[in-house]
């Protein structure tokens, strides 16, 4: 019985060259890939797979039934440059355009209203893809929104109640 645990260490102690070709050697084929812990984890992986079993036929048979059902890509869709767009599986709608994502995760995604009562008035600000919209102007952020609405200097995440993950997993109730 091989002892898995030692097979890890080993791999461990590897260098990437040694790494690529014991994945050769387990997997039956080249891999692309020169990233060490990746490499180690895919070859502890098939070697404990193949020393104590891999999934049971049923199982492996719903993972098939399931992969077979659902619409996967191996890769991204190709660039908005290529000549005919790529279209939504199943529905013939073409897809034109890219989803811009903000680098700020805690914004709701643009098109998305912003509201705060504020000495007797509702404050409303519109998320755009770049900035915010309050009543027509477009400002950066919403530390401007707030010091434009207040006249004084406010965290715009804290004027309109936006919780950090980092706020949310420290405070206790």
């Amino acid at each position: 019985m091989l002892n898995v645990g030692q097979k890890v260490s080993e791999l461990r102690r590897m260098t990437v060259g040694e790494l690529r070709r014991e994945y050769a050697e387990v997997f039956g084929e080249q891999t692309r890939s020169y990233h060490k812990e990746f490499l180690v984890r895919r070859i502890a992986w098939r070697v404990q797979a193949n020393a104590e079993g891999g999934l049971p036929d049923r199982a492996r048979k719903r993972a098939l039934e399931i992969a077979d059902d659902a619409d996967l890509r191996a890769r991204a869709p190709g660039s908005a440059q290529s000549p005919t767009p790529a279209t939504h599986a199943g529905t013939g709608r073409a897809v034109i355009g890219r989803v811009e994502v903000h680098a700020d995760d805690r914004l709701p995604m643009p098109g998305a209203l912003l509201t705060r009562d504020y000495r007797g008035r509702t404050i409303r600000v519109r998320v755009l893809p770049k900035g915010f919209d309050y009543e027509g102007t477009v400002y950066r952020s919403l530390s401007a929104v707030a010091q434009a609405v207040t006249g004084a200097h406010w965290n715009g995440y804290l004027f309109f109640g936006i919780q950090t993950s980092k706020t949310t997993a420290t405070e206790k109730p």
